[in-house]
């Protein structure tokens, strides 16, 4: 699959939780739990493949897009720790709602820079035989990505 795709595979998959958490109801605890689960799940695997492959290929790639990949890293690093703190909350917390809220517009952002702006020079750059062998590499290593969002390397930033 071509590392594009993949990723935007994700962000679709992110979104559509998204909104099965706007959705839920004001006292669906449960039900939000597992979404934020999940949630934090994908996106910690996300964070991992994008930081760990595609950042890099795209940063050696398309010098241009240097800063736009350093944004995207200080992005992982708030999308992280609030995870984290998602990850320890209850979900019956004044603040867990507002949080999520946050993490969501956050998320959004970042995948509208990602693929409004810097997917397309990084397609044009690199090309399909490329993109495919990133994507196949990126597949393998979600397997890999840890369950802590704290253990990404944007965390550490």
């Amino acid at each position: 699959m071509d590392a594009i795709v993949l990723l935007k595979d994700d962000h679709k998959t992110v979104e559509k939780l998204f909104k099965e958490f706007e959705k839920a109801g004001e006292k669906a605890y449960a039900e939000k739990r597992r979404i934020v689960e999940k949630v934090i799940e994908e996106l910690t695997t996300h964070a991992y493949i994008e930081e760990q492959i595609f950042y890099p290929a795209a940063r050696e790639s398309v010098p241009d897009t240097e800063s736009h990949v350093l944004e995207s890293v200080e992005e992982h690093h708030v999308v992280v720790w609030m995870l984290s703190e998602l990850k320890g909350l209850d979900p019956q917390d004044e603040r867990y709602d507002a949080k999520m809220t946050v993490l969501m517009e956050n998320v959004r952002h970042h995948v509208e820079e990602e693929e409004q702006e810097w997917f397309p020079q990084v397609r044009e750059a690199m090309g399909r035989k490329r993109l495919q062998e990133l994507g196949e590499q990126m597949e393998k290593a979600k397997a890999e990505a840890p369950s802590d969002p704290l253990r990404l390397a944007s965390a550490e930033k």
